[in-house]
């Protein structure tokens, strides 16, 4: 059996992509070049009409967020921030309940943004992730692997958030600040579809990204573990 090439898109040196343009080109291990049966796969399952109809709100709010796009020039001009993105995403596809699911640690941002989508007409169910209690010891964590050595800890528990969102019948979940791993665990059990609008990243400022610019700099302990 012919090995299988790995997709290294990241590693992308072509200026002229062939995923950007039909006359582009790609290297070796270019999937758009390779994997022309999962990409026709992918393609059937955007044939159902929910499918279809998500995909379709989130390319033109991806255009909305920008303005002045018929000049010529075009020079991109961004102007919503992700909040007001969710917003109209949302009403966008005619949702009515949202639910938020929120760290602990970011308790006066998540009433915030409830606050903010009540005040656009939502119905807004939300949960904490320390919800129901739980001490770590559960999870089978000893007292020097707490956080707060010496105390009673709860564990975070992303799953609770899920069925307890679940069962509130949200038509869209919106993440905000919870753990790597948690948040993980929480996408897995929601039934409703769910979009990240603030990743965890205790040292930046819930700004992962900057790393990544600073990765020759101040953060290249990054590119030299």
């Amino acid at each position: 059996m012919k090995e299988s090439i790995r997709p290294e898109c990241a590693l992308c040196g072509v200026e002229a992509r062939l995923c950007r343009s039909k006359s582009g080109t790609g290297p070796k291990f270019c999937p758009t070049r390779t994997k022309g049966r999962e990409l026709r796969k992918a393609l059937k399952k955007y044939e159902n009409p929910g499918t279809m109809r998500f995909a379709k709100a989130a390319s033109l709010q991806e255009a909305e967020c920008y303005v002045r796009r018929n000049e010529k020039p075009f020079v991109m001009r961004p102007t919503k921030t992700r909040v007001e993105e969710t917003i109209e995403f949302a009403q966008k596809m005619g949702y009515k309940k949202l639910g938020v699911a929120f760290c602990a640690g970011l308790f006066a941002e998540g009433k915030t943004l409830v606050q903010i989508l009540e005040k656009s007409g939502f119905e807004v169910s939300s949960v904490c992730c320390k919800v129901g209690g739980v001490p770590k010891e559960f999870l089978g964590l000893k007292d020097d692997e707490k956080v707060r050595v010496g105390t009673d800890e709860t564990m975070c528990n992303p799953i609770n958030q899920a069925e307890i969102l679940n069962q509130a019948g949200t038509d869209f979940n919106i993440l905000v600040g919870l753990c790597v791993g948690h948040d993980a665990l929480f996408l897995k059990q929601a039934k409703a579809m769910t979009t990240v609008l603030v990743a965890k990243d205790r040292v930046l400022g819930h700004n992962p990204v900057a790393a990544l610019y600073g990765a020759k700099g101040y953060f290249q302990r990054l590119m030299n573990p």
